[in-house]
């Protein structure tokens, strides 16, 4: 058991001052003062600390991604190390444009892998493509029978995508709505958008011509076009999450984007960040050849910091984009925010918003700048 003494609370609304008892993995208590402790209770002074939840990735390449350009471009498993620095607590792993070399049965054994280490990790089932891969006979018995898996993946408007229409779609929805159920999770689609024309234009017609529920569609990348962006913000005001891309966008500021959706009349309560790290990237260097790198995973708290400090947006607004938002659009109950009962998941940052100590599942992960946990058992 953990006393959080003393903290500067966010949760990610601001609470003030507050004591935060752990056990178990869990918040047993957020209080004013907690006073006289037993012995065995550990007691942390965070006098010093602004102490929020821990960060949520709802869009990373966990097992690495599939090579752009031949075997020799593909990217390799993220380390838990590198999540913990970050403040990732939860991740959500996925495949995609190659589901020949990697696996669904591989990323599952790196989620499993992650939560034996101490975060917590899940996974979308299929790729980019259709018909879907899976590890049972269809995307609904993954998501009734596989503990980890909580949606499924396809990509739309994408020269690499496999063009599914309406009625693909409505088929696929139907799967994970109905796995959803039986299972007893949210269960999204989550889409992969492309730059193509087409954008958007599937999911308006699946939400406005055939009724079904918006907040089971989950768009990605929603920030690659201006007019993909524009479809987005429209989406969004219908009810729906939209995810901006920070890891491998072609844009140096994705928090920008957010200004620009609120000034456009978007709650920030229907947005997320997500870092879509480790996939693959190249660019070209001065020499005229092509550079291979895999995205990066930490831009999710850095545009967070940048949307405070550069955009003006408070502390308890900013954080909802990787705590709250990605919590409730991934039905994820006991994650992203602070309250009795939750996941005792928490991030400490100084007064510049650098983040010092990371507990996650009520133990500490980093302390002090210095991460406590390796590859090694």
């Amino acid at each position: 058991m953990k006393l959080i003494s003393k903290a500067n609370v966010f949760a990610p609304e601001p609470l003030g001052r507050k004591d935060i008892l752990t056990g178990a993995e869990k918040i047993l208590a957020i209080e004013g003062a907690i006073e006289s402790p037993p012995p065995f209770v550990e007691v942390i002074d965070a006098s010093d600390k602004i102490v929020l939840p821990g960060l949520i990735d709802q869009h990373i390449h966990l097992t690495g991604a599939g090579g752009k350009h031949s075997f020799q471009s593909m990217t390799p498993e993220i380390p838990i190390s590198a999540l913990v620095q970050c403040g990732t607590t939860t991740a959500v792993g996925l495949l995609g444009t190659d589901g020949a070399t990697r696996t669904l049965q591989g990323l599952y054994a790196k989620v499993k892998a992650l939560d034996q280490q101490g975060i917590s990790a899940y996974m979308f089932t299929n790729y980019y493509g259709l018909p879907p891969i899976t590890i049972m006979n269809s995307v609904q018995e993954d998501l009734v029978f596989i503990d980890k898996i909580i949606g499924c993946k396809v990509a739309i408007s994408d020269i690499r995508a496999s063009f599914p229409t309406i009625q693909d779609m409505l088929r696929l929805l139907s799967q994970i709505h109905v796995g959803g159920m039986i299972g007893n999770k949210g269960g999204i689609l989550h889409i992969h958008l492309g730059v193509l024309e087409s954008a958007m234009d599937i999911l308006f017609e699946l939400v406005n011509t055939h009724q079904f529920p918006i907040r089971y569609i989950s768009p990605t990348h929603v920030g690659r076009t201006k007019a993909l962006f524009k479809q987005a913000i429209t989406f969004a005001k219908m009810g729906g999450m939209i995810d901006i891309t920070t890891g491998a966008s072609k844009y140096d500021c994705p928090y920008k984007q957010v200004l620009y959706a609120l000034e456009h009349g978007v709650s920030i309560d229907q947005i997320t960040f997500s870092s879509d790290g480790n996939a693959g990237l190249s660019k070209i260097d001065e020499n005229g050849d092509t550079v291979l790198f895999g995205a990066p995973i930490d831009q999710n708290l850095e545009q967070v910091i940048l949307l405070i400090k550069e955009g003006g947006i408070p502390i308890a607004e900013a954080f909802k984009l990787i705590t709250s938002n990605p919590a409730k659009n991934l039905s994820l109950k006991q994650k992203g925010r602070l309250r009795t009962g939750a996941d005792a998941d928490l991030c400490f940052f100084d007064e510049n918003l650098r983040l010092t100590d990371v507990i996650a599942r009520g133990e500490f992960l980093m302390r002090d700048g210095e991460v406590l946990i390796s590859n090694k058992l």
